[in-house]
């Protein structure tokens, strides 16, 4: 078998592969001789049918089985061995017919297209100066943090007189055209919470409200969509579009979460024993964790922002004819040339990113081994068992954990992904020039939305 490469450009190049009758005969005749083996043909034996009807009625068709084999197997290991990078798979060159007679078996030449990687140079993109932007702990930051973590492990009572941070139960009932109560009308308890309420109009309805106060109410005003209205009424989403009726509604209880104390049963529930023992113990230890917590954020904005930098800057030419052939090739299902065109721009972004994060890892020799993707699914894990504030278990348990979690194709990828980020955010910190900004809590949700 001879295999010749030629250039059409530097994204695409032809391999023409020849072969000669003794690359295939033997591997012919073996397979016929299978066949033989095995026909049923009336009139003879498994095993004794002549050679000739098995070569006349099988003969073609197990010729181009081998010969695709070998023609394939020959271009890859042409690919690799001349260590070609190539994008999707070769395929035959659509306008250069098979040489060779099949009646006549004798020499045959394929020919395969093949797309070109392209070379990336990021040297433009990575030479410019970054922000590095993390979030500015302060008072205020902490004493929320302090207030949500006391509201969490705090008690539920009653109260005669609603406030801005309430829970109020009550009954909605739908009210009839002379504004009593509609006889099989709509009726549902539930729960309105000032605190979540958006609208300042919409809290001022309820507050000062007391427990057994009655009065007209538009449930409108303290929901939040159609889906929460539907909840409020005890109705469904349609049921509430077609609604035009009018509701009061009566209170029969209001809810307030009293603040657990500050004190070492609080931090007993919070914290392993002896790490927390005081407030001002608390607020150090609720800084640190706001600081790692928001180091991570950081770090996802400065990636999003350098990968941005990189595929504006960064250009990249691909076969785009080729990519577009091969993918009409090897699809499933039949597509057409309009439905490739619709998500070829965007295919290409996908590819081009692609390519970009290989480049990386593989000029920087940036690995992901079993054992850090093992590490990092344990600490997947007990930051899932932390949140629940479960203890996690035991080194041994964590990695049989990790390992079955890992057997699952679609966790495992997120996984592998969560953790070539983390590696791609490293290789970024160390390798940009970066503008370290600390902003407040706000102006960092701001950047981070834009």
């Amino acid at each position: 078998m001879i295999i010749t490469r030629e250039n059409v450009d530097a994204l695409n190049a032809n391999l023409q592969v020849k072969i000669t009758a003794e690359d295939y005969s033997n591997k012919v005749k073996n397979a016929l001789e299978k066949y033989r083996k095995t026909a049923k043909i009336p009139g003879f034996r498994p095993g004794n049918v002549p050679m000739g009807m098995i070569q006349k009625q099988y003969g073609q068709t197990v010729l181009a089985e081998e010969l695709n084999k070998l023609a394939n197997d020959g271009v890859y290991n042409f690919i690799t061995e001349n260590k070609i990078v190539i994008l999707g798979n070769p395929i035959p060159k659509s306008d250069a017919e098979v040489k060779g007679d099949f009646n006549a078996p004798g020499d045959f030449e394929f020919t395969f297209e093949i797309g070109l990687s392209p070379t990336i140079d990021m040297s433009k993109a990575m030479n410019g100066k970054f922000d590095y932007t993390t979030i500015k702990v302060d008072n205020k930051l902490i004493d929320q943090q302090v207030e949500d973590l006391r509201r969490r492990y705090g008690k539920l009572s009653s109260v005669e007189t609603a406030e801005s941070k309430d829970m109020i139960l009550g009954v909605f009932n739908e009210l009839g055209e002379d504004g009593s109560i509609k006889e099989n009308g709509i009726s549902n308890s539930t729960t309105i919470s000032l605190e979540f309420l958006k609208e300042k109009s919409a809290s001022n309805l309820l507050l000062g409200k007391k427990i057994g106060d009655t009065f007209e109410l538009d449930p409108t005003a303290v929901s939040k969509d159609a889906k929460d209205k539907s909840t409020l009424l005890g109705i469904s989403e349609e049921a509430v579009a077609q609604l035009n009726s009018k509701f009061e509604f009566t209170i029969t209880d209001i809810k307030r979460m009293e603040m657990a104390e500050m004190n070492s049963e609080l931090f007993g529930k919070l914290f392993q024993e002896g790490e927390v023992n005081s407030e001002e113990d608390l607020r150090n230890r609720v800084k640190t964790d706001m600081e790692q917590m928001f180091s991570k954020d950081a770090d996802k904005l400065l990636t999003r922002n350098v990968f941005n930098t990189i595929m504006e800057k960064t250009n990249v030419d691909f076969p785009s004819a080729f990519l577009k052939r091969w993918i009409r090739m090897t699809n499933e299902k039949p597509v057409t040339e309009e439905e490739i065109e619709q998500d070829f721009e965007a295919y290409l972004q996908s590819l081009k990113w692609q390519l970009i994060q290989t480049k990386i890892f593989k000029d920087n020799d940036i690995q992901l081994s079993q054992m850090e993707v093992i590490e990092h699914t344990k600490e997947l894990l007990r930051g899932n068992y932390a949140q629940y504030g479960i203890p996690a278990p035991d080194d041994k348990e964590l990695i049989e954990t990790a390992a079955r979690l890992l057997q699952d194709k679609e966790q495992a990828n997120g996984i592998y992904d969560q953790l070539a980020e983390q590696k791609l955010t490293n290789f970024f910190k160390a390798n940009v020039t970066l503008n370290n900004k600390s902003v407040s809590y706000d102006d960092f949700v701001a950047l981070a939305g834009k």
